[in-house]
């Protein structure tokens, strides 16, 4: 009886239909500056961590690095497999590697792995990179 009862009230609450979308959120709300702005926090801790003597701030100037830099990876890693389609990367041959490289710069390899304001510059210039193609691809 208990059977029953569970699948009349399954059928009694099921969806008449299910929509599946193609990306997290409705078209339209992605752009590159929210891995900018997390790539700029994170050159801003290296400068704090630089500028600092004091060993607890150091300790948290990395912490924030580290986390600012786990942010830049996701935000490029949204653009990369939600945003972009097959034909944005036909017409930009080049957004594949921009995307490695700039994820690998965020990463232990790079960000997060160094305290070197170079290496944050050099994320930042992969995002601005990746942000010119996607300004282009909204036009």
């Amino acid at each position: 009886m208990f059977k029953s009862l569970t699948n009349s009230l399954t059928n009694v609450f099921a969806p008449d239909a299910i929509a599946f979308a193609h990306c997290d959120l409705p078209c339209g709300i992605y752009d590159p500056a929210q891995a900018k702005i997390e790539a700029q926090s994170v050159k801003a801790a290296m400068e704090k961590y630089a500028a600092s003597t004091d060993a607890d701030f150091k300790s948290r100037a990395v912490a924030v690095k580290e986390e600012r830099s786990e942010l830049v990876k996701h935000h490029l890693w949204v653009l990369w497999t939600d945003y972009f389609k097959a034909p944005h990367f036909e017409a930009y041959p080049q957004l594949h590697v921009l995307f490695n490289e700039a994820t690998k710069l965020a990463g232990a390899g790079g960000t997060k792995g160094s305290n070197d304001v170079a290496v944050a510059d050099k994320l930042l210039a992969k995002i601005d990179e990746i942000s010119e193609i996607f300004w282009a691809t909204k036009k």
